[in-house]
């Protein structure tokens, strides 16, 4: 098949005002990780409207759209989660309520990343509208609780639903350019312990909050000396929290623990990074406990699905077809050469292809930038342009791969 890229890109121009609509839809619902229940209906709804082939609600609470009846699966996945809206003083408009002008929209959820659900579905529109098909089924997900966990919504569709994609395009933000991979990372709990005693005598005691300091100073640097990759760059670590425990303001604190938010390069693993801080002198020296965290949260449907919170690195080359497909889509419709990057946060990807091998690709409206921030927006013409690559991806990998 010969795809009309001009009618692809009248055709996703002609919906800019539905797919705006429904984005904005979509952010006025307040859809925190394990409460995305009512924006879960909506995203039903117009898949219904705009003519999908087949809907299912999974028992996590993915929403599992398709596009197609033939023989080779190929996936789009957006997370309909958000984060929260922090000090809503920092925003300039309601997050919920939204804001929208000839160029943008704005609202928590717009780039990060409720825009990549709009834009897939209206590419599923168009591909009906054009007769875009062939041996082919294409699957959109709009998935739960990745704001939480990454991936594990993926792990559970792919585990349990036995859905194995031939490759899978990750819509988060990419400022619509091409991704190709992501750091991965980890989260690491470290404790020491001591022995409380009253705060006028603390010579009785054994503080665990200064056992912590010099722990906390080594991990400092630490970080510099982590593994570094050409193009996903060093690995990295943070401490991200602290807590402590104790009788009272007036007692030695018996106990301390931090938390460590661990950037994964390639070549890094959990083992690995463990490894590194159980080494330090200072964890040694204080007999200091250091493990991974775990997840174990129930989703909207009541479904738990424990998972450790590792969440390994992933990355294709430039030659992959996935890459080569999304170049070709993109050449054809823009008339012009894609920048071919990485994201700087992390995705669903992790379980897609850091757990399970299977290639992922990005592409998608919005940027990074706006993740997680106040007085998040993202831009029409991104939204625009993701429905037209979204719509002719599928058309492309099948012909030539």
């Amino acid at each position: 098949m010969n795809i009309d890229y001009k009618k692809v890109m009248a055709a996703a121009a002609g919906y800019e005002k539905d797919i705006s609509r429904f984005l904005r839809d979509m952010i006025a619902i307040p859809s925190t990780s394990c409460e995305e229940e009512k924006v879960v209906q909506r995203i039903k709804q117009e898949m219904e409207k705009v003519g999908f082939d087949r809907i299912d609600i999974d028992p996590m609470g993915n929403i599992l759209g398709y596009i197609g009846t033939g023989s080779r699966l190929i996936a789009m996945d957006a997370h309909i989660d958000t984060v929260g809206v922090g000090d809503p003083n920092q925003w300039a408009f309601d997050p919920f309520g939204g804001f929208e002008d000839n160029k943008v929209i704005g609202g928590r959820g717009a780039s990060d990343m409720k825009g990549g659900m709009a834009a897939m579905v209206y590419g599923g529109k168009i591909i009906k509208d054009l007769n875009l098909d062939g041996d082919f089924t294409l699957l959109i997900t709009g998935t739960v609780q990745e704001e939480d966990c990454d991936g594990l919504c993926w792990q559970y569709i792919i585990k349990e639903q036995n859905i194995r994609p031939e490759f899978v395009v990750i819509t988060e933000s990419t400022s619509c350019n091409i991704y190709r991979g992501h750091r991965g990372r980890m989260e690491i709990e470290v404790s020491t312990k001591g022995l409380s005693s009253h705060g006028s005598a603390p010579h009785r005691g054994d503080n665990a909050i200064y056992k912590m300091t010099s722990i906390i100073d080594e991990l400092a640097e630490l970080n510099h000396r982590l593994k570094d990759h050409d193009f996903l760059g060093k690995g990295s670590l943070t401490v991200s929290q602290i807590y402590f425990s104790s009788p009272s303001r007036c007692a030695v604190a018996d106990g301390c623990t931090i938390s460590v938010d661990r950037r994964l390069t390639v070549g890094e693993t959990a083992e690995s990074a463990l490894h590194e801080i159980r080494n330090l002198p200072s964890v040694t020296a204080v007999g200091a406990e250091v493990r991974m965290y775990d997840y174990a949260k129930p989703s909207y449907k009541g479904l738990t699905y424990p998972s450790d919170a590792y969440f390994p690195s992933w990355l294709i080359e430039e030659n992959h077809s996935a890459t080569k497909t999304l170049a070709e889509a993109y050449r054809g419709l823009f008339k012009s050469d894609p920048l071919i990057d990485k994201w700087t946060f992390s995705t669903n990807g992790v379980s897609i292809m850091g757990m399970f091998d299977i290639p992922c690709i990005g592409f998608g409206p919005g940027a990074e930038d706006q993740a997680h921030s106040p007085n998040e927006i993202t831009w029409k013409n991104d939204l625009v342009k993701a429905a037209a690559m979204y719509a002719t991806i599928p058309s492309i990998y099948t012909k030539n791969y």
